[in-house]
């Protein structure tokens, strides 16, 4: 064989097994993913401290993120994959002080707890809270454009939690 045969014929063999060893991943990171369609259970704000809409907001984050990334159809009712959990904890706590005692910056913090069953693995079904926080000054309260920034943050981290734990297994 000459050199140039034998150069384009490893190069070829390489494309080949380039292709091949890529063929179930994509670049959301998650493998094969084994259903057709998944439900997003509307999440429950069970928290002491309620705070209005943030369930709505959060369901609603959380099925956009899943269609954004993956080619799975949203469904009401019998899908594959089933989320579904309640807000456990919405809290306000102070995270630095000055010397007159007074809250220099606070930290908002959410835990959602996050039930998936697959119902073509069980071996993937899960029951874990997933928690985040967002920091703010200490002389505002979280309202209005601020809380809205804030639950943006949160439930950003939180739904990709989610769908790491659930799809990409990482």
């Amino acid at each position: 064989m000459s050199l140039m045969k034998k150069i384009a014929y490893t190069i070829s063999i390489l494309v080949l097994l380039t292709f091949n060893s890529c063929s179930v991943y994509n670049f959301t990171g998650t493998g094969k993913i084994d259903a057709k369609t998944f439900q997003v259970n509307y999440f429950l704000n069970n928290a002491a401290l309620v705070e209005p809409g943030i369930d709505r907001t959060f369901t609603l984050e959380l099925q956009d993120l899943i269609q954004n990334q993956t080619n799975l159809n949203l469904v009401s009712t019998g899908g594959d994959l089933v989320y579904e959990g309640e807000i456990v904890d919405y809290r306000t706590s102070p995270m630095t002080a000055t010397a007159d005692q007074r809250a220099l910056q606070n930290r908002l913090t959410i835990r959602i707890n996050v039930r998936f069953t697959n119902k073509n693995k069980e071996a993937d079904n899960f029951e874990k809270p997933f928690t985040f926080f967002y920091d703010y000054d200490g002389d505002q309260l979280p309202v209005g454009a601020q809380l809205s920034t804030a639950l943006d943050v949160i439930f950003e981290r939180i739904t990709q939690d989610i769908f790491n734990e659930s799809l990409a297994k990482w």
